[in-house]
């Protein structure tokens, strides 16, 4: 029986880069020059680092371009508030989505299930598996699922025939 993955993962790859080259421009601008502005990466989980709201602004504008240029939706990104660290320095947690989260499994599931298509959907774990008879079926699932979920983006993998 044809079947897919709907999965919500960030290429962690490009992430990467994407923090390596901010750190670089960072570095290199003149508006950061002598100050403690940096971008760490551990995991799941991006630290800002900033000596002010202002720089820390900026420092998230520099890493939103920098995930654009390597084709990395920021949508995957998840904010958190933005902490006081000694002195008048300041710091904010980021972190990297991963996996289909659990409303929005359900939500896909209704989505499906209220099509009437000739389409199964089931959670697995931080994903939703869709299955159906005909391979036409699923794309116009996956069509669907384009159209109708726009707050995160959606990958579609392990298409099985």
């Amino acid at each position: 029986m044809p079947s897919f993955d709907v999965v919500s993962e960030a290429n962690m790859v490009e992430v990467k880069n994407a923090v390596e080259q901010a750190n670089k421009e960072i570095s290199t601008r003149f508006d950061f020059k002598g100050s403690d502005s940096r971008i760490e990466h551990k995991e799941q989980e991006l630290t800002l680092f900033a000596d002010d709201n202002f720089k820390l602004d900026q420092v998230t504008q520099v890493l939103i371009a920098k995930m654009a240029k390597r084709n990395v939706d920021v949508r995957f990104l998840d904010y958190g508030k933005v902490e006081k660290i000694s002195g008048d320095k300041v710091k904010q947690v980021v972190k990297v989505k991963k996996g289909v989260e659990g409303d929005l499994a359900k939500k896909i599931v209704r989505i499906i299930k209220d099509s009437k298509m000739k389409v199964q959907a089931s959670i697995q774990g931080d994903s939703v598996r869709v299955s159906g008879a005909k391979r036409d079926d699923l794309q116009s699932a996956m069509a669907l699922l384009r159209k109708d979920v726009t707050d995160t983006p959606l990958d579609f993998n392990n298409f099985r025939d």
